[in-house]
């Protein structure tokens, strides 16, 4: 009897979400953990059954970055709200060969450009923040022969498209890692990868699968070094 309530309160709240795919506020209250456990899992593994569909964008962006490092170039990740600890992560996981298995094999060049602490708190309008101050932190940074890889849920966050068009002016080429469907983002990017889902937390765990990927794809592509 317990499963059977479970299993009517996860479908109504899948429904719930169908009929608002923004579903980004908690559910009504009245629903168990259970349900919202079981709800929340049917998202994801219904996102991720889908995301094999974004197979020649994640292919292509993981080939443009290792060109990128065997060029001699670097990586350069950015975003916003909690795309700053994503890109943070990334970056990382790129410098120390998160798939070689660290040392001995040698290090890449992949950093995260951040801003401040203000844009670590989640945004309430795409205008959050300087709309400038990624804009800057590339022209500061980045050099012909870098890649920009800009992180966003939404791809419409003005910091991030005008650090995009810097990039773009400076001759770097650029990748998104993008959500929430055809945002301005994708007309700067050399490679869109778009996770096609409205809820942030189920973007954000795919973007870190896709760049988890991208780690296995560049240490394949380029060997111990």
């Amino acid at each position: 009897m317990k499963n059977l309530m479970v299993s009517e309160q996860v479908n109504a709240l899948d429904a719930l979400v169908r009929r608002v795919p923004a579903a980004e506020t908690p559910p009504p209250s009245g629903f168990g953990a259970e349900a919202v456990f079981e709800r929340d899992l049917l998202q994801h593994r219904r996102l991720f059954a889908e995301i094999a569909s974004s197979r020649s964008a994640v292919c292509q962006a993981a080939a443009l970055m290792s060109d990128t490092l065997r060029r001699g170039g670097r990586l350069l990740f950015f975003g916003n709200a909690s795309a700053v600890c994503g890109s943070q992560h990334l970056a990382a996981e790129v410098c120390a060969r998160l798939a070689r298995g660290r040392w001995p094999a040698a290090a890449m060049a992949a950093v995260a450009l951040s801003l401040d602490e203000a844009d670590a708190v989640p945004p309430r309008s795409n205008g959050w923040g300087d709309p400038d101050g990624f804009a800057r932190l590339i022209a500061a940074h980045a050099h012909w022969g870098d890649c920009a890889i800009a992180i966003s849920t939404t791809g419409r966050s003005q910091n991030v498209l005008h650090g995009l068009q810097m990039a773009r002016s400076l001759g770097v080429s650029t990748v998104g890692l993008l959500g929430r469907g055809d945002g301005p983002a994708t007309s700067l990017v050399d490679v869109a990868v778009v996770v096609g889902h409205d809820d942030r937390a189920r973007i954000h765990e795919a973007h870190i699968f896709i760049g988890h990927i991208w780690c296995d794809q560049i240490d394949s592509a380029l060997g111990p070094l």
